[in-house]
Parts: structure tokens; C-alpha cells; sequence
């Protein structure tokens, strides 16, 4: 925070910053004490949040500007954002934290697990807050998960009940005697969703799953040309790389007359037939509110538990399931043109 009462030792919080950037990282101002003290004294206080968003889709798009809309209307101008981009790159999103770290931002949000695991590498200090994260204990590797990361981080997850995704392919696949999974290998929730989709598959009986897997971008075309000769029908997680590039799967699968049951709606917009979706936009608005939580009231970061979306619904692309001929039963929503 940028108060007066710290103006004095700006000089040797920059010398840190510097460190930082080399691999150490500067020492924050203790943004739980002063909180409290801009909520008690109601001081004209600052406060300037790190963005990073792992890639831009419509997704993520949406989780960045409900937090920022969030927090701006409970802060308006005192508050102001450095919200960057890491184009889909893992290193990028470490260098992107670690810049945050050395200007000695009141907080970070990270959008995608990728800069969730890059800030929390480059600080253990300032409050972070993630978005559009599917498991935390996942994320981060921690054991005997208990709703809290028990660190300076908490957050928003965007995991739609794997049950009830199961229970729409299901649903609208009965017959489906082979079933992909498709995704990237570089995305450890990713392969969360799958190992559990896998799961509860099993309890409708359909037993072949197979996972297919691309390392990036580059190899989407070919894993999803696999997948397609060999699948009845393929579920795509909550996974940036996918969302990123639905054309591209779109343009083998539909061709193929291959359906696809998405993670979430803007994947679902691109190359599914349903899915059963969150409002990320609403998702990244409750995290500003927790943002202002842990910045003006103190709140303790390390004992917030991860909060999910209020609710999911089940959607179709009409557009898509038509040329399939899916008949869509009652219950779904059409996602907008």
C-alpha cells in the first residue's frame, strides 16, 4: 500500500525489489496490519493488484474483468491494476510474478493454475489470490487437503461437479462404447478432471476411456485427429490450451461427426455439444470481493477457504448438436450466438 507512513523507506523497498528480480524477493509491507488500520482510521489508503492471466479466451477474459469490476466498485479509484498476460507460457507467467514481487504489489490475482504455481514460487508474502483454478490441493501439491491452503493464497476454483458432467454424456451418449479424453499434459488440473471423469464414467458403466493428451499447441491437430477416428464421443476438461484453440478441434471433430461434452461454456461455444458450465465472470467477481476482504479487513488469507461458483447450469451449442442431429432434451440452456 502506498501510505505515507512507509514513504521513507520507498527507497530501500525499491533496493529490494531489485533482489528480487534475481531470484530473492522483497520484503511486503504487512498488509494484514494495515488493512485493519485503513478500515479503522478510514484513510484515503491506495492499493495497486498484479494481474496475471495465463492466456486470453473469452473464459478468462470474463474471471478478469468480473474481479476487476468487483473491486473497482467497492474501491473505485484507490485502487489500480497491472494486469498482464503470459500468452499461454509457463516461464512468462514466472517472470510476469516475480516483477509483481520486486514493485511490492498490495496483492496478486492469477488467473489459470499456471500463474497460481508462478506466484506462489516468487512469494510467500504478499496475499494471492487465484481464479479460474480447478483444484487447489492439486495446484499447489498440498496433502491432507482441508478447504485452505493454510499459505498466503486462497482463491476461487471453476470446477464444475465431474458427476454431473458424467451424467450429461451419459445422458446424451448412452450407447457411446469408447469415450476420449482430451487435453493438455502441461496442465496438472486438467488431468485432475480427467482421472476423475474416468471415475465416475465407471458408475454408468462405460468402462473405455482413454486419455489423449497434446504437450501444446502445436500437436492439438493430430492427437484430436487420433481421438476422432477411434472415439464415439470426447470430453475436453477446463483446459486453457483446449479453450485456446476449440477451432482447431472443432475443424477435425465436427468433420468427423464426433460430439464433444466441454468443460465449460466458451470451450463448449467453440467445439461442443454440451456442457455443464459456471459463469467465470461471476467467479472472478467473488474473488474481488475476497480481495477486499484480505486488503481493507485484514482478513486472513491462509485460513480462507476456496470458494467455488454459486451455481452451474447445462447448456448446448444449438449450432453444433444440429448438424450432429443431438437431440438436445429439456433441462438445457442454448449458449448465445
Amino acid at each position: 500500500m502506498k501510505k505515507k507512513i512507509v514513504s521513507v523507506i520507498l527507497a530501500s523497498v525499491m533496493a529490494l525489489g531489485l533482489v528480487a528480480c534475481a531470484g530473492g524477493e522483497a520484503a511486503p509491507a504487512d498488509n494484514s496490519a494495515a488493512a485493519t488500520e485503513s478500515a479503522d482510521a478510514g484513510s484515503g489508503d491506495s492499493y495497486t493488484i498484479g494481474i496475471c492471466q495465463l492466456v486470453q479466451h473469452p473464459a478468462l477474459d470474463a474471471a478478469t474483468k468480473g474481479f476487476r469490476d468487483s473491486l473497482t466498485e467497492l474501491l473505485g479509484d484507490k485502487v489500480s491494476f497491472d494486469e498482464q498476460n503470459a500468452a499461454g507460457d509457463s516461464a512468462t507467467c514466472a517472470t510476469i510474478a516475480n516483477q509483481f514481487v520486486a514493485s511490492n504489489v498490495d496483492l496478486i490475482m492469477t488467473n489459470a493454475t499456471a500463474p497460481l504455481q508462478a506466484a506462489a514460487a516468487a512469494t510467500n508474502q504478499i496475499p494471492i489470490l487465484g481464479t479460474s483454478v480447478t483444484d487447489y490441493a492439486t495446484a499447489l501439491e498440498i496433502d491432507n487437503w482441508s478447504g485452505a491452503t493454510g499459505v498466503n493464497i486462497s482463491g476461487t476454483s471453476d470446477l464444475a461437479p465431474i458427476a454431473e458432467q458424467a451424467a450429461i454424456l451419459n445422458e446424451l451418449f448412452p450407447s457411446a462404447q469408447q469415450i476420449g479424453i482430451l487435453y493438455c499434459s502441461a496442465e496438472p488440473n486438467s488431468q485432475y478432471q480427467s482421472s476423475e471423469m474416468t471415475k465416475a464414467l465407471s458408475t454408468y458403466g462405460m468402462t473405455n476411456v482413454k486419455e489423449y493428451t497434446f504437450a501444446d499447441s502445436n500437436d492439438i491437430a493430430s492427437v484430436t485427429t487420433t481421438a476422432a477416428a477411434e472415439c464415439d464421443v470426447i470430453y475436453v476438461p477446463t483446459d486453457n490450451t483446449a479453450a485456446s484453440n476449440a477451432e482447431v478441434i472443432n475443424n477435425v471433430c465436427l468433420p468427423a461427426g464426433v460430439p464433444i461434452i466441454a468443460g465449460e461454456e466458451g470451450l463448449c461455444k467453440g467445439c461442443g455439444v454440451a456442457t455443464l458450465s459456471i459463469d467465470y465472470y461471476d467467479l472472478g467477481y467473488a474473488t474481488g470481493k475476497m480481495a477486499y476482504e484480505v486488503l481493507v479487513n485484514g482478513a486472513d488469507i491462509s485460513t480462507m477457504d476456496i470458494q467455488y461458483a454459486p451455481k452451474v447450469t447445462k447448456e448446448y451449442n444449438a449450432t453444433i448438436a444440429e448438424e450432429l442431429g443431438v437431440d438436445i432434451p429439456s433441462g438445457y440452456e442454448a449458449i448465445a450466438e
